[in-house]
């Protein structure tokens, strides 16, 4: 993200992050590998670049990186020969792309003192590949330095976890993910509403951006609260939003977890989302029992979903219960 400052210690959020990083940068050695932990889209990738300009930057006046010298620019377009990045190919990290990355790394750096390698979604990597790392990341050649992210809910190898050091991420709170979201020039209302909605996470609230999930989820949260709205005089209505609902396809889950969070909202009386986004008027009043079943019924259309039910058939009994 261009938006974002290219040193790890002038990042927004992750303040204990930036001790840790900062401890290790200062000690004698760093460690052969780091493994950065933490949900979706908190910056765990921003940090990995961030270090790696910190360690590799020119200019020795400055603690962390300057922006400024060859080796920082490099890194802020996006070719600095030194480091590397190894995404999931198709879902996982395959062990064609770990022999790929070992012969790379028997080279010694191109013009850097340390060669940065980052591992993507390290809970993805199939196991034959990790095994083929192993050794690599026990005692990798010198000049090379693993920096492994993965989701916090998502189980990841052991023999991977014990041969880093483990830097844990939390979401960065309401408030930080809005002043970031501006930054990338959304207005200040849409920014709160996605960063309630994204719990905090400004990768997520991104995507959702991307995807207008949010134009979706006001027209169905809109639809369904309204009391002027009768099911039986209604139904095509409703039935035209179910095969809207249907053709989010891939992004359907997230979608989901939008509407989970709408339920809570309105059982723990936590209404701003509601009013950022002018729904907050004439709310139809449930009672707690009643949104505990609306909770059930979307974990219900979820179990279906996963079972590879039809989809169009899931959303439109779903939206039945929820109105």
């Amino acid at each position: 993200m261009s938006h974002s400052p290219l040193c790890y210690n002038h990042l927004l959020g992750q303040e204990k992050v930036k001790q840790l990083l900062g401890k290790a940068l200062t000690s004698d050695r760093l460690p052969h590998g780091f493994l950065f932990k933490g949900p979706d889209g908190v910056g765990k990738c921003l940090y990995a670049r961030g270090l790696a300009a910190a360690i590799n930057c020119k200019d020795t006046t400055t603690i962390g990186a300057c922006g400024n010298c060859s080796s920082c620019r490099k890194l802020y377009s996006g070719n600095h020969p030194d480091y590397t990045v190894i995404r999931p190919d198709k879902g996982a990290i395959k062990i064609d792309q770990v022999r790929q990355l070992v012969k790379l790394i028997s080279y010694p750096p191109y013009e850097s003192p340390v060669r940065v390698v980052v591992l993507e979604d390290v809970h993805a990597m199939r196991r034959e590949a990790a095994n083929s790392l192993l050794k690599t990341l026990e005692e990798p050649p010198v000049g090379n330095l693993f920096i492994l992210t993965a989701d916090s809910s998502r189980e990841v190898l052991a023999t991977l976890t014990s041969r880093c050091q483990v830097v844990p991420f939390v979401t960065l709170g309401v408030d930080i993910t809005t002043t970031l979201l501006m930054t990338h020039g959304l207005e200040e209302t849409d920014a709160r509403i996605l960063a309630r909605l994204s719990e905090g996470s400004p990768g997520v609230a991104l995507t959702l951006h991307r995807d207008e999930m949010v134009v979706m989820w006001r027209e169905v949260v809109g639809f369904l609260s309204d009391p002027a709205i009768h099911v039986n005089r209604d139904v095509g209505q409703l039935l035209c939003l179910a095969e809207k609902i249907a053709k989010l396809k891939e992004t359907l889950p997230t979608f989901l977890g939008l509407l989970r969070l709408w339920i809570r909202d309105l059982l723990f009386e936590e209404t701003e989302i509601l009013t950022l986004s002018g729904i907050g008027i004439g709310v139809k009043n449930w009672s707690s029992k009643e949104l505990y079943n609306k909770l059930q019924a979307i974990d219900r259309a979820e179990q279906e979903l996963g079972r590879n039910c039809n989809k169009n058939l899931v959303c439109e009994v779903l939206l039945f219960t929820l109105q």
